[in-house]
């Protein structure tokens, strides 16, 4: 026995104090919130694919092994990413990425290229970039 019970009974919480409680989110859909990341540096030749691109639905945590070569651009990725996920499941909600902000919105201009849509972006305080607005 450590001590006597009284001096259990007032001892101080030696414990850290919870933190705000973080909901966990409850996906809706499958494919529609995916995670991206790149498996890289493969020692393979120079002809070959040398990395690989793993799409994961980050409900069903379903995924899919893409080849890629490391020397692809945004816009070869973005047509690999549409001629192998898109086609089968649709335009995803959010994509989830190991890689920079530059290559993210590279990537998602690239993508909506490909799929023929054609993006407007507008500043702040001039959102009258469509000619409506």
């Amino acid at each position: 026995m450590v001590g006597c019970f009284d001096c259990q009974c007032v001892k101080t919480e030696c414990k850290h104090p919870g933190g705000v409680i973080q909901l966990i989110v409850i996906l809706e859909w499958k494919w529609k919130v995916i995670s991206m990341e790149f498996i890289t540096s493969f020692s393979w030749k120079a002809s070959q694919h040398d990395s690989i691109m793993a799409i994961v639905d980050k409900l069903t945590k379903v995924v899919h092994f893409i080849p890629v070569k490391s020397t692809f651009s945004t816009s070869d990725v973005a047509h690999v990413f549409i001629k192998d996920v898109v086609i089968l499941h649709g335009v995803p909600k959010k994509i989830v990425s190991n890689r920079d902000v530059n290559f993210t919105s590279r990537f998602w201009k690239e993508l909506f290229i490909g799929l023929g849509t054609n993006l407007a972006f507008s500043a702040y305080y001039h959102p009258q970039k469509d000619g409506h607005t």
